[in-house]
Formats: C-alpha cells, sequence, structure tokens
C-alpha cells in the first residue's frame, strides 16, 4: 500500500464531485461509503485501487496494485483541485446562489477516457436502469478482483471487451448497434488516451469522429475524463428541460433554447449543468425516464 496527502486549494465535496466517475450506486467498480470513495482502474501503469477519505483542509489517499503511485499522483486532478474556476461569477440569482452553496461540486479530470467512454455508451438510447445493468454484468462476467483490501472489481480490460463477440454482449443486454461501438471504443483505446494531452475542443472533435459517439457521448467524457467545465451534453433527452426551467423559468425541450440560456455562462456551461443537477432541480417528468441517446446516430 502506497499512502499520500493531498492539500486541497479550496473546499471540495468529493461525493458530488465523484458524480459521472461512479456511474450509479451499484458501479461494481467504485464504491462511496461511511469510510470515503473506493476506485478501481486501469492505467499505463497498471491496475489499482484507491481510497480517499476527504477532510476539511486535506483528502487522505491510500492505494494498491501496480499503479499505485501514478494514481496517487493524478489524486489532485481526479478530485478537480486543478479546476480552475477563477473567471466564474455568474450573475444568474439562482446560478449565484448554487455556486455560494455548492462551490465544492467540481469538475473532475480522470484521465479514464476509454474506461469513460465505454460507460457512456452503455447509456445511449436505453434506461438508466438497464445501463447500470448491463455495466455491472460485463463487469462481474469478464473482469477480475481489484487489489487491496475491497471487493471491487476492475473496469473491464479494453482488450477484452474489443473481442467480445456480439452475441455475449447481447445476452447481458446489450443490443447490436451498442456492443458494435463499445467494442469499437475499446479497440481504440491506445489514441483514446492520448486525447487528455488535447485541447478540450480537439478532443471533443476526435471524439465525435469515432462511429456511434455523438456530441452528447463526447460531452460526458469531456466532464469527466478530460476536465471540461464548458462541455454541455447535447441530445439529452431530459436536459435541456431541466435547464431551461432552472435559468428560464420555463422547461423547453429543445437544445438550442438551453445553449442560448447558457451562453452567458461560456467557459463554464458545464459547470452551470453540473450545479443544477447537483441541487437536484428538475423540469417535472412525465413517462418512462429514459437515458440520454446519441443525436448523430439517429
Amino acid at each position: 500500500m502506497s499512502e499520500r496527502t493531498v492539500p486541497l486549494p479550496f473546499p471540495i465535496d468529493l461525493p458530488r464531485t465523484f458524480f459521472g466517475i461512479r456511474r450509479g450506486r451499484h458501479d461494481p467498480t467504485c464504491r462511496i461509503d461511511g469510510t470515503g470513495i473506493w476506485r478501481a482502474s486501469r492505467s499505463p501503469a497498471g491496475p489499482v485501487t484507491l481510497h480517499l477519505v476527504a477532510h476539511d483542509d486535506r483528502v487522505e489517499a491510500e492505494a494498491w496494485g501496480p499503479g499505485a503511485e501514478a494514481a496517487l499522483d493524478a489524486v489532485p486532478s481526479l478530485i478537480g483541485c486543478h479546476d480552475d474556476s477563477s473567471d466564474f461569477h455568474p450573475e444568474h440569482p439562482l446560478v449565484e446562489r448554487l455556486w455560494r452553496d455548492l462551490s465544492g461540486v467540481r469538475v473532475p479530470r480522470s484521465g479514464a477516457v476509454t474506461e469513460t467512454l465505454v460507460n457512456v455508451v452503455l447509456e445511449q438510447r436505453v434506461t438508466t436502469f438497464e445501463a447500470r445493468r448491463a455495466q455491472s454484468q460485463i463487469v462481474t462476467r469478464w473482469s477480475e478482483p481489484a487489489p487491496g483490501p475491497t471487493e471491487l472489481l476492475l473496469p473491464i480490460d479494453p482488450e477484452v471487451l474489443a473481442n467480445i463477440a456480439y452475441y455475449d454482449l447481447h445476452v447481458v443486454g446489450v443490443e447490436r448497434k451498442r456492443a458494435d461501438t463499445v467494442r469499437r471504443v475499446a479497440a481504440s483505446t491506445r489514441r483514446l488516451e492520448a486525447l487528455v494531452a488535447l485541447p478540450p475542443a480537439e478532443a471533443h472533435q476526435r471524439l465525435v469522429q469515432i462511429q456511434g459517439v455523438g456530441p452528447w457521448s463526447a460531452a460526458e467524457v469531456a466532464l469527466v475524463a478530460l476536465g471540461d467545465a464548458d462541455a454541455v451534453p447535447i441530445g439529452d433527452v431530459h436536459l435541456p428541460a431541466g435547464v431551461t426551467f432552472a435559468l428560464l423559468g420555463e422547461a423547453i425541450d429543445d437544445d438550442d433554447v438551453m445553449l442560448e440560456a447558457l451562453e452567458p455562462f461560456a467557459g463554464h456551461r458545464g459547470r452551470v449543468v453540473r450545479l443544477i443537477g447537483a441541487a437536484g432541480i428538475a423540469a417535472p417528468r412525465h413517462g418512462p425516464r429514459y437515458a440520454p441517446r446519441d443525436i448523430r446516430d439517429q
């Protein structure tokens, strides 16, 4: 085991910042409990399990596995210490209040592009329940235990995922289009992981060049893996209505109207979306609750 103390440049709400890194309460690779946050991941340095405990002015980190030292080096980025909000001064009354009350909700930079994109693709065009179930079954069936004193599993090895037959993915609830996309993503892991070194706009363009990956998926990856506070998921079933309800007082299910409402926050539009979500603000919903879809693939 390796240990590290990470000083905090500002208060950080770890559980809320980990929204998106942890894909739901039953994510087999990430757990939040009374002892802190546990996260299993893969990196070029090897598999690792990370345990984070937050204090007012610091985070105590422990890590197990071949990738322990590299994971500890990356903790400040992972938890949002490098999230620059110095030019974010919202004048909208609601957003100003949310930022005052929820400024500990930061934009993380996990660097795990392939891992994040695989999970995001599984969430395309299905209910959240179906997506979470598929992720859990894939990891349980084809991955292995994470190192350290935990029952977590590692994210599936991209090389393994790329070679799983469509029929086997169909059995765990992933239909042809998503199955083809996740395998395509897994086979592209080397160039995907290189995106962390690119400016956000260029990384976004590289992501949407992958067949089956559209603006929504690219933005979700940018908000979680690339630390892009301006990324806005386009094509989400519920997001436009929720954002316009919060900012305009009227739920309008239109991406263009949502983007217009977010324009005053350019540079931090994704941050505003996250703050609205963290506050639990949502437009009244009717009918089944479906997960987002990628409009590029319709």
